[in-house]
């Protein structure tokens, strides 16, 4: 039985075929027959931060239950491995995971996750299924072609989960290419944009939304939060590519508020009740922790996002957080590196050098929340100064602000000799390839490198965005909506795709449409020492 067969078949599966978990199966009934009383799993299963041996499980219960999974190699669950997962109750919104540790390398993984009723032992969920394939272990695998997929910005401006329209359709077209993980570049949510019932198109016709209690309004409550996740997880789309695509996320800023940093102030923002802005912050980290697939680092840096994911000997993928160390949002025009210029900050830049200079991987892929050449404004400060959210800002000379930061590291990956390095990231809206060169720029002290822009996955379009000269970008190719805030309807949805080619070591970027259709595409050939 192939994968799809195999996922297809999960929903088919009765209580009769359900295996029970070894360590409660000497209480469970003979039968137990399909009732509503059974646990349910309504936002279904994810899996995440995949590694040749490992990789996360995911998943939320509709009530107190304790997590239980089943993984074989087969489709046919012969040489079933069972493992007890957590306890999920209320204080984690239900949700929970499991970290599979010491599993085959490089192999598929097929995998099932049932629920435990806590107020019942002996009732079981019917299992959900899901499948992962993980990567080959760096410097030892055989080679294999790599494919991965990213984007970024879900259920933004407005826009939300239209019946009408199949729902939220472009996470289809990702799992249809079958990737082996897919990237979320971040705005995994978003907490500051309303979704109203009907929203009216400059054509006449309406666009319709299902529509939630937690999404009616901006996020406040913790509970607010996590129902933005949850929403998410309600389009059939979503829950069935998270079921068979292993997912890598980062954040931004709407999984808090937009364009927040310590500059952030709602005072004067009616929508807000709650005005404190740390405590939004805190309520919103919680949130994303809890409903993200993504690997936990121990209590010293419970809350850290910033990781290395070694993808076998063609790939690493180094995921950046430029949101929780990065100074206030301000005119970023300081003249030396501190913590108002601070971007990812300097403990992040140091262990990116680092992991470039111990990697075994052939290409290096920087995942970045924000690009690096393109202006993204965040309004006027107290002089009528241009305030800036990402790196750039607008003055076309040499590095000053949050570019001194990226300046520092552009110039270590040169020293490293990494030549492979490329940058993907999402935010702005529309989709787009940068080139970087140092004959351009007017700081130089760095090897040319590519930038791709993908995103939205399903939110308003915009851009395109003004570039910035400090580091010699280059549009080669741009596609954004005439209009601000074009609706999903209008087709400018985008995701990227990339495939390395084992035998040659190329890599090729293919920036996609929401169909699937393929609107520009960059071959790049490995620099080999």
């Amino acid at each position: 039985m192939d994968r799809r067969r195999f996922l297809n078949a999960s929903a088919l599966l009765g209580g009769a075929s359900l295996i029970m978990p070894q360590a409660v199966r000497a209480q469970a009934p003979a039968l137990i027959t399909r009732d509503a009383m059974r646990p349910q799993m309504p936002h279904g299963i994810q899996s995440g931060d995949p590694l040749a041996d490992a990789a996360v499980i995911w998943t939320r219960a509709d009530r107190p239950a304790r997590m239980w999974l089943e993984w074989a190699t087969t489709a046919s669950f012969t040489q079933v491995q069972r493992v007890r997962g957590p306890f999920l109750l209320p204080d984690t919104d239900f949700t929970g995971r499991v970290d599979l540790r010491q599993l085959p390398t490089g192999q598929e993984i097929f995998y099932r996750v049932m629920l435990q009723d806590l107020h019942n032992e002996r009732v079981m969920s019917e299992p959900l299924q899901g499948h992962l394939r993980l990567p080959g272990a760096s410097g030892r695998s055989p080679l294999r072609d790599v494919r991965f997929c990213w984007s970024g910005d879900t259920m933004g401006q407005g826009w939300g989960i239209n019946p009408d329209w199949d729902g939220i359709g472009i996470y289809e077209q990702i799992r249809r290419v079958n990737p082996d993980f897919f990237l979320h570049s971040g705005d995994t949510i978003y907490a500051d944009s309303p979704i109203s019932a009907e929203v009216k198109l400059a054509n006449g016709s309406i666009w319709k939304n299902i529509v939630t209690e937690e999404v009616s309004k901006v996020a406040e409550t913790l509970d607010e939060y996590r129902g933005r996740y949850r929403y998410n997880l309600m389009d059939t789309h979503v829950r069935r590519m998270s079921a068979e695509v292993p997912q890598i996320w980062q954040w931004d800023d709407h999984e808090i508020s937009n364009n927040y940093s310590d500059s952030k102030d709602v005072t004067a923002d009616p929508r807000y009740t709650e005005k404190n802005v740390p405590l939004l912050v805190a309520r919103g980290t919680r949130a994303f922790m809890e409903y993200a697939p993504m690997r936990r680092f121990g209590d010293a840096e419970v809350e850290r996002i910033y990781r290395h994911l070694p993808q076998g000997p063609l790939l690493d993928v180094f995921v950046l957080d430029m949101r929780s160390y990065r100074g206030p949002n301000g005119a970023n025009l300081e003249t030396q590196e501190d913590a108002t210029s601070a971007f990812m900050g300097p403990t992040q830049v140091d262990w990116l050098l680092d992991g470039l200079k111990r990697s075994r991987g052939l290409w290096k892929v920087i995942a970045a929340d924000m690009p690096i050449g393109l202006q993204v404004g965040d309004g006027k400060d107290a002089q009528g100064r241009d305030k800036w959210e990402a790196i750039a800002n607008g003055d076309n000379g040499a590095p000053r602000g949050r570019e001194i930061e990226i300046a520092r590291l552009l110039r270590g990956i040169k020293q490293l000799g990494q030549h492979n390095v490329v940058w993907l990231t999402a935010d702005v809206h529309y989709t787009a390839a940068h080139h970087f060169d140092p004959t351009r720029a007017q700081f130089s002290d760095f090897l040319p490198f590519w930038e791709f822009v993908s995103g939205p996955l399903h939110a308003g379009g915009f851009g395109p965005n003004k570039g910035d000269a400090t580091f010699g970008m280059q549009v080669v190719y741009e596609k954004a909506p005439k209009e601000a805030n074009s609706p999903p309807s209008d087709g400018l949805q985008f995701f990227g795709q990339v495939d390395i080619d084992a035998r040659t070591g190329g890599l090729t970027v293919t920036l996609k449409d929401l169909t699937g259709a393929s609107l520009f595409s960059k071959t790049l050939a490995p620099h080999r020492a």
